[in-house]
């Protein structure tokens, strides 16, 4: 019997313009299918009713899934006032109504209490765990979901547009875990009434951004044309937080056979203590280099240059 296909062995990143009406996985299937691709994963799951960025991982590039997942995001949104729902946004069921609609004075003075590290508890319909099951599972079947408050980040919270009385746009640029579907619920509560997400679109995640996004249309144009491959960016775009740390062919060779290498050449000690400044009070992990292509994320301690995860490349 022949062995089955597994696909293409790409390495990279694909910004995806992921549409409304669809899950992030469903999204990630349909790249990879397309792109005929061995292995995928997404950085940072978006609702179904949402659009926008999704950050697709190919091969090597899905072992810095986490790091992405880690950087900051930028979100467009549409709160509509009046009405909450089970979900916080437009695929919900109406759960409470209220006829207050606040001016945008009033709206302008409340934001400000949702910027910095603020408490937040979860949408019910959410991928959160609780005792080992997913909530949005817990949700459907109808079972009430008392999930804990966490602490998030919101750089900044602006509000953008005012179609009429019932809506309002807002961008946010916030940290990992933030939920805008939390953030319209508590706002409009905030101001006296009730509401939900509309619109939801995600700009920003980290380095990848609209500019180089791709909908899933236009993939299926490309996928097939030997261009396609230009699509992908370098496995090191979800790195850009992550200092690196150059090093010599023999070095990387024993890296990538797991082993540990210790750097203890003048030279060497003074481009660790650069590093080492960069990692101060973060974690201890830095992207190993060797001739300009990477070669493993590394654990820095002292002169001691450890694997974490070796990209094979």
């Amino acid at each position: 019997m022949a062995r089955k296909r597994k696909g293409r062995p790409l390495h990279g990143w694909l910004v995806l313009d992921k549409p409304s009406g669809m899950t992030s996985t469903q999204a990630m299937a349909k790249a990879r299918w397309l792109m005929q691709a061995e292995k995928a994963g997404h950085a940072g799951t978006l609702d179904p009713i949402a659009t926008g960025i999704l950050p697709i991982a190919f091969g090597e590039a899905t072992k810095t899934v986490s790091y992405a997942m880690d950087c900051g995001k930028t979100y467009r949104f549409t709160l509509k006032f009046g009405e909450a729902r089970t979900t916080d946004d437009l695929a919900g069921e109406v759960t409470a109504t209220h006829d207050h609609r606040p001016s945008d004075e009033a709206i302008e003075a409340a934001l400000e209490a949702f910027v910095g590290r603020i408490s937040q508890v979860p949408p019910q319909f959410s991928a959160i765990k609780v005792a080992g099951e997913r909530a949005y599972d817990l949700a459907r079947e109808g079972e009430r979901v008392d999930l804990a408050p966490r602490i998030v980040r919101v750089d900044s919270f602006l509000l953008t547009g005012r179609p009429d009385a019932d809506h309002a746009e807002f961008e946010v640029e916030c940290g990992k875990g933030t939920y805008m579907r939390s953030l319209a619920r508590d706002l409009a509560l905030a101001l006296g009434t009730v509401g939900h997400v509309a619109v939801l679109r995600r700009l920003r995640v980290g380095q990848f951004t609209m500019d180089r996004a791709i909908s899933l249309d236009e993939l299926e144009r490309v996928a097939q044309t030997p261009t396609v491959e230009g699509l992908l960016q370098p496995i090191e775009t979800a790195l850009d937080d992550i200092p690196a740390l150059a090093l010599a062919e023999a070095e990387a060779h024993r890296l990538r056979h797991g082993q540990t290498v210790a750097l203890l050449r003048r030279h060497d000690l003074e481009r660790l203590q650069a590093i080492h400044d960069r990692l101060a009070g973060g974690e201890p992990i830095a992207l190993a280099i060797s001739g300009g292509k990477p070669v493993a994320l590394v654990h820095v301690e002292g002169a001691e240059v450890r694997p974490v995860r070796v990209l094979n490349l």
